[in-house]
């Protein structure tokens, strides 16, 4: 259950750390309201993500009688995904942008429950999460044989990872969440992530 849980940190951590548009969304919250109504943001976003995981890895436990006799090919596929996302994370990163709009206002958030709820819609259009999180789980070594225990493990270092960080992003307020949010820190913070998930992916080549 620890290897599963770091294993979901390092994957909660792939998935969040790209700062876009929904962590300038809080960073706003914060900045405009209080940390309490950025932080409710964050948990909105932290929820989506462990929610997609949760979505992931259910499914990949109701499949795992199936793809036991082809999980080597899978996991080669899972792979390739994750390759994929990590190049296409650094392609957005390093391409030419024209100069940035306005920031989202996210008017009509200055609540903590309406931040919450806002942002965990928000987060859940995004279904690219789930594709990833998928391709995670098929990779993983246990995927053919799932415990309960070890995917909940799976599920909550999502989460937790997620949380914390869009916790750091709502509490640096118009310090660190300013760094973040300017041409430079979405630089690094996507080769970051791109890092990240292409590290994921060699992993799960090295297993198949």
């Amino acid at each position: 259950m620890t290897a599963a849980f770091l294993a979901g940190l390092v994957a909660g951590y792939g998935v969040a750390i790209p700062v876009g548009a929904i962590a300038v969304l809080i960073l706003g919250l914060s900045a405009r309201t209080s940390f309490r109504v950025g932080a409710c943001a964050a948990l909105g976003v932290a929820t989506a993500d462990g929610l997609y995981a949760a979505v992931a890895t259910l499914g990949g436990a109701a499949l795992a009688a199936l793809i036991a006799p082809v999980a080597a090919p899978l996991r080669a596929v899972a792979a390739v995904v994750l390759l994929a996302l990590a190049g296409y994370t650094a392609w957005r990163a390093l391409r030419p942008r024209p100069s940035a709009g306005p920031a989202p206002a996210g008017r009509g958030l200055d609540s903590p429950l309406r931040a919450f709820t806002g942002v965990l819609a928000l987060t859940l259009l995004n279904p690219a999460t789930v594709v990833y999180f998928a391709a995670l789980v098929l990779g993983r070594g246990d995927a053919a044989d799932p415990d309960p225990a070890t995917g909940a493990s799976f599920v909550l270092g999502a989460f937790l990872a997620s949380a914390s960080w869009q916790l750091l992003i709502a509490g640096g307020g118009t310090l660190v969440g300013r760094a973040l949010a300017g041409p430079r820190g979405r630089l690094v913070t996507a080769l970051t992530s791109s890092a990240i998930i292409a590290a994921l992916a060699i992993t799960t080549l090295l297993k198949t």
